[in-house]
């Protein structure tokens, strides 16, 4: 793995780094604060190429690797991970589009993805199927040119404000196998939006229900055939789970660069708080963490933008490390900061609530292990 970028990444890293301390650091607390979904500021950063990030430029994307990807998702999250978890997860249904999608289809959705004249969502986890994503139950009844789709969708970030909808549904048999990947449009008959979640981060973004009654979806709509529609989520979440440790990595970066400070800075006992030994090992700690997480999530990006046999189990490594000691590295950065950690002021609290989600979602960390411990034994082809 080659450890020195070369000036088109750095160039990228640059204006995603500039982009997210000119227009969003300066709003993100309000935006968490006010439950507020920046649309014109993601549509600013459209403009730099972020909704498109590994989409070919025959559609308007800017045709970059998953190595770039994280650099820029890392930059974009040392302002807002809120914000830039959400772009992570339109750039995500984007690639399922280009990647499983026919000419028709990545005519018609992507060149207004990236540019994001239309937002997106991926929808998959259900109110009964979490962990167990192949046990959902959403129904899809082929009839004539349509699908009729009846059901329920859980914890969608964009939920009744996106406009494009990546749903797995059930064609088939129980399973896996039954799977099969459906687009659904806002605007549908059939399709409505739960009420806003109130959540303890990811403030910045809204979290719905998705449901569908009798909603009637063109087969044109679907995304490959019938019965992959399983692999082709599969095969999104493993970039997913690249962006969200990114997006870890982003915070984690920002409440690091605030503990040093806050060290450098404090005095207690006659003396700086970075003159305490024990501080000292921690912040160090904290640095060697991150420093890990971050090579351990460029490595599996490498690895999934070469298609390497072991880029899934790699992937997964890579999530359930980075999120996991990020947010072990915000949590000691609220701890550090004593009882303004605590004060929203100070913001790291926000990175806190952000970050935890992320041991969540894109697969629990504990699926991770499952991915990671079945491949090793064997037991996943």
């Amino acid at each position: 793995m080659d450890l020195n970028f070369s000036e088109d990444q750095l160039a990228f890293q640059k204006a995603a780094r500039v982009f997210a301390e000119k227009e969003m650091a300066p709003h993100a607390s309000k935006w968490d604060e006010e439950c507020f979904f920046p649309v014109e500021t993601l549509k600013k950063a459209a403009g730099l190429g972020f909704a498109g990030i590994y989409i070919s430029p025959d559609f308007g994307g800017c045709g970059l690797g998953r190595l770039e990807a994280s650099l820029i998702f890392e930059e974009l999250s040392k302002a807002c991970v809120s914000t830039a978890a959400y772009l992570s997860i339109h750039n995500m249904v984007a690639w399922m589009i280009e990647h499983f999608g026919n000419e028709e289809q990545r005519t018609k959705w992507l060149p207004s993805l990236t540019t994001l004249q239309k937002f997106s969502s991926y929808c998959l986890t259900e109110p009964s199927a979490g962990s167990d994503a192949a046990s959902l139950k959403t129904k899809a009844v082929k009839k004539g040119d349509h699908y009729i789709l009846n059901g329920e969708k859980a914890f969608i970030s964009g939920g009744g404000v996106s406009d494009i909808y990546i749903c797995m549904v059930r064609t088939g048999e129980d399973g896996a196998k039954g799977i099969t990947a459906l687009i659904v449009e806002k605007g549908t008959t059939g399709l409505s939006f739960g009420k806003k979640e109130k959540k303890m981060g990811w403030n910045s973004q809204p979290t719905t229900t998705v449901s569908f009654q009798e909603c009637a979806v063109p087969v044109a709509n679907r995304l490959g055939e019938e019965g992959e529609g399983f692999k082709i989520a599969m095969k999104g979440l493993d970039g997913g789970r690249i962006n969200i440790a990114s997006c870890s990595l982003g915070g984690a970066a920002a409440c690091l660069e605030a503990s040093k400070n806050y060290l450098l800075e404090r005095s207690q006992f006659g003396k700086k708080l970075a003159n305490f030994e024990a501080l000292q090992f921690r912040l160090a700690d904290m640095a060697t963490d991150l420093e890990a997480s971050r090579l351990m999530v460029h490595s599996a990006a490498l690895k999934l933008e070469n298609q390497h046999p072991t880029a899934t189990e790699t992937c997964a490594m890579a999530k359930r490390f980075a999120t996991d000691r990020c947010f072990d590295i915000v949590n000691q950065a609220l701890q550090l900061h004593g009882g303004y950690g605590y004060i929203k002021e100070y913001q790291i609290e926000r990175y806190v609530r952000d970050l935890r989600v992320h041991q969540i979602l894109e697969g629990t960390n504990e699926i991770m292990r499952l991915i990671i411990a079945r491949k090793l034994l064997g037991t996943i082809k």
